[in-house]
């Protein structure tokens, strides 16, 4: 890919922060998209809740990422911060469509980031990017998301959707917080274990993102996860091979929901998702399984 001009909304979160590193290291200009008042060329001004965006800033622009939106396992989905899920997902991906859409030389590809949440609970059914929504919280959120971004597509910009999975990665997410247990002895299984975790190494991600950047020929849903989904049982077991840590602590469920609520479903759900359109694409993980995921997150 030659060296472009790539606006990044989420450019402070884990996937996002990973995505610019790997960007500017190799000569592309990245341009991130701000809540404040700029600090210079490098960056624009937008409001992802109230739906805007500085258009002018993204002139130039070759593409568009957008990977904001309030942490889903930040905290406790009280109705407050379940609205402030979707507005963030939402309203901001809707803006930054509008804002494509309206350049006089729109980018060539809008990336909107997405989830396996899409799929809700699948049990031990293998599903792929041909598999509808699911129903609940989480399903309705990224069927909205996806459909914000209809400006775009609607402009005739190349429009991506990255449904992302559980990543690997010490710096957040999921993982951000198992680490520490695990190391301090004290991770084990949640729920039963049989739910199915649909995990990502955070490198795979990035490069993930950056394949769907520069083939030309690819638009839609994309689910960026490796390629064999592993058990939450067969996940903590690995854990603990990896950091030669005990793993005795099991969470029973109930526990989970009181201490979670109505997001310890999402924990004890099951998504047995595979990145079927991903691989047909030529796309190579190097971190396919779960002990080296977990290593190159080390």
């Amino acid at each position: 890919m030659e060296p472009s001009r790539i606006a990044v909304a989420g450019a402070s979160g884990l996937i996002g922060g990973a995505l610019v590193r790997s960007l500017e290291s190799d000569g592309h200009a990245v341009v991130r998209l701000v809540r404040r008042a700029p600090r210079g060329a490098g960056e624009v001004r937008w409001d992802p809740e109230r739906g805007r965006v500085d258009t002018a800033g993204l002139a130039g622009c070759d593409a568009v990422v957008n990977l904001a939106g309030a942490g889903v396992g930040d905290r406790r989905w009280t109705a407050a911060y379940k609205a402030r899920i979707r507005d963030s997902r939402v309203h901001g991906t809707a803006a930054l469509a509008r804002a494509v859409a309206a350049l006089d030389r729109p980018p060539r590809v809008f990336v909107c980031g997405s989830a396996i949440g899409y799929y809700g609970e699948t049990g031990d059914r293998e599903i792929d990017e041909s598999a509808p929504a699911g129903t609940g919280f989480l399903p309705e959120v990224c069927v909205e998301w996806e459909a914000a971004a209809a400006p775009a597509q609607e402009a005739g910009v190349r429009t991506v959707f990255t449904r992302t999975g559980l990543v690997v990665a010490r710096g957040g997410g999921a993982w951000g917080k198992l680490f520490p247990l695990f190391r301090a002895g004290l991770g084990g299984r949640l729920g039963d274990g049989r739910q199915y975790w649909s995990f990502v190494a955070l490198h795979d991600e990035v490069a993930a993102i950056r394949h769907l950047l520069e083939r030309a020929d690819l638009s839609g849903p994309f689910n960026l996860t490796a390629p064999q989904p592993r058990t939450n049982a067969e996940i903590t077991t690995a854990m603990g091979r990896v950091l030669r840590r005990p793993t005795l602590f099991a969470v029973p469920a109930p526990v989970l929901r009181t201490v979670l609520g109505e997001m310890a479903g999402d924990v004890l759900g099951s998504a047995r998702v595979r990145p079927a359109r991903l691989l047909g694409s030529g796309f190579r993980f190097a971190f396919p399984e779960i002990d080296g995921a977990i290593r190159a997150a080390l």
